[in-house]
């Protein structure tokens, strides 16, 4: 399919990039998923080939690429497993918050490492009582002569384990009124007393990807590390749920086209009352069913991407898009697991791991729940 974003550059840079994850992630990707952990090395060696952060500045490290570099990188990644989305977390979740909000000190100071694979990020928002209403966080930051002082928890933190670099959410004001307005952002490095790591969580999927608890005690931040101004947090936050929102449904239409591809390979080659399964009306239609699915799923996401790249707010259409394609791969996961018949309740099948990565994506960056109530909300309901 051509993409209207992609030029034959991309189209090079994708067939280096499959190379390298043909030798360097396929045929890990199982002991990953037992070892409930990707490897650091994988990270460097990523940052060695260029794949960490392409678009952000040359003397930082990156290669000042446009946004579709990225996009090839999602989908490349998901196509392996939905278990690398820690990586796309990294290049175009966390390190975005950075380039543009942070200093020039700090972009110095962050960035070069980040590209490298040195320095893994994570963000910080979710807490153990505090979802997705992020005005009413508990974890407060107060200023101490030249450092904040942490206090709080966070859960469900994605590269949690790994992390070297934390942007989280926090109170530095907890009286002023609308709520949000007394959130801030603070950088959080490994080694700052009274940061530590609480529980590796155990998850239905994601297997190989690490999802942690961090806790904050009393934890010295030095008041260089606020990221941005002080109580604009909130707003930095809504600012960059566009794009965030925009990888999960990238990956989500890349998983429904994979998941889709290896149901039609299977369906041709299993035979059951002395035909294929393909030759049955019932495979035909579930199969018409999803291709048109993904489909039109490709064609809405494509020109999302177009008007992302082109600096418009598309907040409305990238809540349809986040909703919708990660509703699509759920349903289109439990289907192609039933053509696989009892073969797709096998963990030798992908088709299973699959089946218990999708559900999440409709869950975090903000569950399908909230993306219907946005796009009620900006139709004037």
């Amino acid at each position: 399919m051509n993409h209207p974003y992609l030029q034959e550059e991309h189209d090079i840079f994708r067939m280096s990039l499959r190379k390298f994850l043909e030798k360097e992630a396929f045929p890990y990707y199982e002991k990953w998923e037992t070892d409930r952990m990707i490897p650091r090395t994988f990270w460097t060696k990523m940052g060695e080939q260029g794949f960490l952060c392409p678009d952000i500045d040359e003397k930082y490290g990156g290669s000042e690429v446009d946004w579709g570099y990225s996009v090839v990188i999602n989908e490349e990644l998901e196509r392996v497993g939905s278990g690398l989305v820690g990586v796309g977390l990294h290049n175009d979740i966390v390190v975005p918050y950075i380039t543009a909000f942070g200093t020039a000190e700090q972009k110095k100071r962050w960035l070069p490492s980040c590209t490298t694979g040195k320095t893994i990020t994570a963000i910080a928002m979710t807490e153990p009582g505090t979802g997705s209403d992020l005005a009413n966080i508990k974890t407060t930051a107060k200023l101490e002569g030249d450092h904040y002082v942490v206090n709080g928890q966070k859960t469900f933190i994605t590269n949690g384990i790994h992390a070297d670099l934390v942007i989280v959410a926090c109170k530095t004001d907890t009286s002023i009124r609308p709520k949000h307005k007394g959130v801030s952002l603070l950088v959080i490095e490994r080694d700052h007393p009274g940061f530590s790591r609480g529980r590796k969580l155990d998850k239905v999927g994601l297997h190989c990807q690490d999802t942690a608890e961090l806790i904050f005690e009393d934890c010295k931040v030095p008041k260089e590390n606020l990221l941005g101004e002080e109580g604009k947090g909130f707003l930095y936050m809504m600012d960059k749920l566009q794009q965030e929102r925009l990888v999960v449904a990238i990956a989500a239409q890349a998983a429904s086209e994979e998941m889709l591809e290896m149901t039609i390979e299977y369906v041709k080659s299993r035979e059951a009352f002395g035909r294929t399964i393909s030759q049955f009306q019932n495979t035909q239609f579930k199969i018409a069913e999803m291709a048109t699915e993904v489909e039109m799923g490709r064609a809405f996401l494509d020109r999302l991407i177009v008007e992302h790249m082109g600096g418009k707010n598309v907040v409305t259409k990238v809540s349809m898009a986040k909703w919708k394609l990660t509703e699509t791969a759920r349903n289109i996961a439990t289907q192609c697991m039933q053509l696989h018949g009892g073969y797709g309740y096998m963990e030798e099948y992908k088709i299973a791991r699959r089946y218990r990565d999708i559900p999440v994506a409709s869950i975090y960056a903000g569950t399908n729940e909230i993306m219907k109530t946005i796009i009620a909300k900006n139709l004037g309901l």
